[in-house]
């Protein structure tokens, strides 16, 4: 498999608003929730870069990577990878947040997403990772152990909604 995990193009507009689309009935969001559609999309694409080189990082956001996951030209996911963790994150968000579009799950790209987003996260300096799942997601929660993930706790949040923290350790890279 060749995946490659890439910062998003002006070719991607059409497919990452479809993909936004495809999500509308999980409790997921393709592109980050504060995703305003009406800013253009080389304007957000500029953002996200600066984003990811620390500049102009919102207040109480971090410096982080939202970047495309392709195979042959197809965008089959999505992965948002934080380089730091503020109060939200270090409780229910974690390092990294991955997604595969729907029609392209149950073929090892959430695995492949993952393992590069830790390859990438380690380049950045972070030592272990916390990767999170909703308690029912089954597939999560066995990509994480994939990738090395330890289950620390399971949680309940404010909402009564069940997740999972994992870490990854630095060791195991």
């Amino acid at each position: 498999m060749s995946l490659i995990l890439r910062p998003f193009v002006p070719a991607d507009e059409a497919t990452a608003l479809a993909a936004r689309a495809e999500f509308e009935d999980e409790d997921f969001h393709f592109l980050p929730s504060d995703f305003d559609p009406r800013v253009p999309w080389a304007e957000w694409i500029a953002f996200m870069e600066r984003n990811r080189q620390g500049i102009d990082v919102p207040e109480g956001g971090v410096r982080a990577a939202f970047l495309a996951a392709v195979v042959e030209g197809q965008l089959v996911g999505r992965t948002w990878i934080r380089f730091e963790l503020n109060d939200f994150l270090a409780d229910r968000g974690g390092h990294i947040g991955y997604g595969v579009r729907p029609a392209f799950r149950r073929r090892g790209y959430a695995t492949a997403i993952l393992r590069a987003s830790v390859e990438i996260a380690r380049s950045e300096g972070v030592g272990d990772i916390l990767v999170t799942c909703d308690d029912d997601n089954v597939g999560s929660a066995a990509t994480i152990e994939r990738c090395g993930g330890v289950l620390e706790s399971t949680v309940t949040d404010d909402l009564g909604v069940g997740f999972r923290r994992y870490w990854i350790s630095q060791a195991f890279s």
